[in-house]
């Protein structure tokens, strides 16, 4: 696989993601990316996240019943938060679940868990 060239538009993208310190929708990434490469459009951000993606610089962030949102690749396992007020997404650092044990659950061998959070945000919380 040929490595795709670091063009300008390609690192206003990835300071985007790394300025958000969050998951982003391609829009989100778009108007992220635009303080850094105000012509900026979204076909480029589709093309980018999808080259980064495959070179392992994103990772896919898979949203119940929305669309994909992406994040930086290596990160630690974490868990995410989406405010149902501004539909942004939001790391939750760390992880207190070292294992389940639940009745229901006897004979299962878990090697992996997601956990999604619902709710608002600090900054909506506070315009309310």
């Amino acid at each position: 696989m040929a490595t795709i060239r670091d063009t300008q538009q390609r690192q206003a993208i990835r300071r985007g993601f790394e300025d958000a310190g969050r998951p982003l929708s391609p829009q989100e990434a778009l108007e992220a990316a635009q303080v850094h490469a105000p012509s900026l459009g979204i076909a480029t951000v589709y093309r980018a996240i999808k080259a980064m993606v495959d070179e392992a610089r994103l990772e896919p962030v898979e949203v119940p019943g929305e669309p994909t949102r992406y994040e930086l690749a290596g990160l630690s396992h974490h868990h995410h938060f989406r405010c149902r007020t501004c539909d942004r997404v939001f790391d939750v650092p760390g992880c207190g679940i070292s294992t389940v044990h639940s009745p229901a659950l006897r004979g299962f061998k878990i090697d992996s868990h997601e956990l999604w959070l619902f709710g608002q945000c600090d900054q909506c919380v506070g315009k309310a």
